[in-house]
């Protein structure tokens, strides 16, 4: 993490405990140049999400670098929550992960330990872009900051094993999948269901409960839509995607009113 990662990391954390919501862009495409120009926008955060994405591991400190550029922070969603990636990411300059599918406490300590360096964790110690390959070592080593970590809730079984997982140490907030989630329970995309509503109000029941904050993915690109869920103390926010943003944008073109 460069310094100023370092000091954006210590700001999310603070506008989350003092109940903001934070709003981010969420990137399936690797390419720099959409990097900077998504962060040159109203996002807090950038995520680039390497389960459903065209990511290599290369691609990451160039676009890293843009999201920098705008003084935002990169994120990256965790390909399935493979634990030996973690440690190439950070090292390239990320300030945390949003980790998929977790069911059980046991996966995502497993994922805190392989991104916290030791004594804390068992993360893999050199020099890299996050200590501007051993030119800030030293620096890099008292800032002692730790990455983000974000589960996300995307089964039935989550939800089961919710106040077990609230309640672990590092844990930063939660982030529903309404998609996975929904059909994991046999009701996919039937957000109205009474089975699914009751589901989501026991997950933000509980986060509260625990202080945690509580965020959702919010797909469609309309602004009246991500008010609804804002109202609704949602506070970690990815709003629509680069690729439902460039489609929704190319449908509207051709439209003639």
């Amino acid at each position: 993490m460069t310094p100023l990662t370092i000091k954006n990391i210590k700001k999310f954390r603070k506008d989350l405990k003092s109940g903001k919501f934070l709003i981010g862009g969420w990137m399936q495409l690797s390419n720099s140049n959409l990097a900077e120009i998504m962060s040159d926008s109203n996002y807090n955060w950038i995520a680039l999400d390497m389960e459903h994405g065209s990511f290599s591991i290369g691609d990451l400190p160039d676009l890293f670098r843009a999201i920098e550029l705008k003084n935002k922070l990169p994120l990256a969603r965790l390909p399935n929550k493979k634990t030996e990636v973690c440690n190439q990411i950070l090292d390239a300059g990320c300030a945390g992960v949003i980790i998929p599918n977790v069911k059980k406490i046991s996966e995502f300590i497993s994922i805190r330990n392989m991104c916290y360096l030791p004594p804390t964790g068992s993360r893999g110690v050199g020099n890299s872009r996050a200590n501007l390959f051993g030119k800030k070592f030293l620096e890099y080593k008292k800032a002692k900051t730790l990455p983000i970590l974000i589960s996300m809730i995307e089964n039935i079984d989550s939800v089961e094993n919710l106040e077990e997982l609230l309640s672990v140490k590092g844990l930063d907030a939660i982030l529903i999948g309404p998609y996975d989630l929904s059909a994991s329970m046999n009701i996919t995309g039937k957000f109205n269901h009474p089975k699914f509503k009751l589901t989501i109000n026991k997950i933000k029941n509980l986060s509260r409960k625990h202080k945690i904050p509580c965020g959702i993915h919010v797909i469609e690109p309309k602004y009246k839509i991500l008010k609804k869920f804002i109202k609704q103390k949602y506070q970690f926010l990815p709003y629509s995607a680069d690729t439902v943003l460039l489609n929704s944008a190319l449908k509207k073109s051709f439209k003639m009113k």
